[in-house]
């Protein structure tokens, strides 16, 4: 089984996406000529997580009983859900086109705990889980489509390649790119760019905090949002006043 091991990038490169947000992330790719690297259908199921991380990826396919007939612990080295998590790091992000599939329960407790012992960051699965119960008490942050008590090739799909590049909600995925995911939703950040998002994001969005004091304070939106040329000069001088 060739399955390649992705190439991740620094730590502090994936730090820098996570701080930047999904939502600035995406708007800033979006005026770079990405227009739109949103991963549409999973939503946060763990909310007020905020995480980043390398994509490692899992391709599932429709159901061929020719090709996978197997129950759900029949040859189990030839189901490819497991060889997906033997690729995780600590600090990955499992990235599963799942075809938008709802009776499909790509991981359950155990494969999760699993995953949650590697240290992975999180999930982002264009299906379902199942043992919602038991994966709650795990705390790992995910991001879904819903829940089933179905295993993951009982009915309609079957797991197909790892590492390879996905279809993630509409979304192309490239195993090592940055997945930013939190309560706005899962953004897929091409690695070759993230850097230069990054610095974009701060220069394009840098005066946010200093808008969101103005606007809190009930000062003008046509001043502070965005911000107006004219005020520039006020938000260099507050932001002299918070380095001292």
């Amino acid at each position: 089984m060739d399955i390649k091991p992705i190439t991740r990038p620094s730590k502090a490169l994936v730090e820098a996406v996570r701080e930047v947000g999904a939502a600035t992330a995406s708007a800033t790719l979006a005026h770079m000529g990405l227009r739109n690297c949103f991963i549409q259908g999973p939503t946060p199921f763990t909310p007020g997580k905020c995480i980043a991380g390398p994509a490692v990826t899992l391709q599932m396919m429709p159901k061929r009983e020719d090709m996978f007939e197997e129950g759900e612990y029949a040859d189990v080295e030839k189901q490819l859900h497991r060889h997906v998590l033997y690729q995780v790091s600590e600090g990955d992000v499992v990235v599963v086109d799942a075809r938008g599939d709802m009776s499909s329960g790509i991981f359950g407790d155990m494969m999760s705990t699993y995953f949650k012992g590697l240290k992975g960051a999180g999930m982002v699965i264009d299906g379902c889980v199942r043992d919602w119960g038991k994966i709650q008490q795990l705390d790992i942050p995910m991001w879904l489509r819903g829940v089933t008590p179905n295993y993951h090739a009982q009915t309609n799909i079957m797991p197909y390649a790892v590492n390879v590049t996905v279809a993630c909600g509409n979304v192309t995925v490239v195993p090592g790119d940055i997945i930013v995911a939190d309560d706005d939703g899962a953004v897929c950040v091409p690695v070759a760019l993230a850097e230069e998002m990054v610095d974009k994001a701060h220069k394009d969005h840098g005066w946010e905090e200093f808008s969101r004091e103005k606007l809190l304070a009930g000062e003008s939106l046509k001043r502070y949002y965005p911000l107006h040329k004219d005020a520039y000069p006020e938000y260099e001088a507050w932001l002299k006043a918070k380095s001292k």
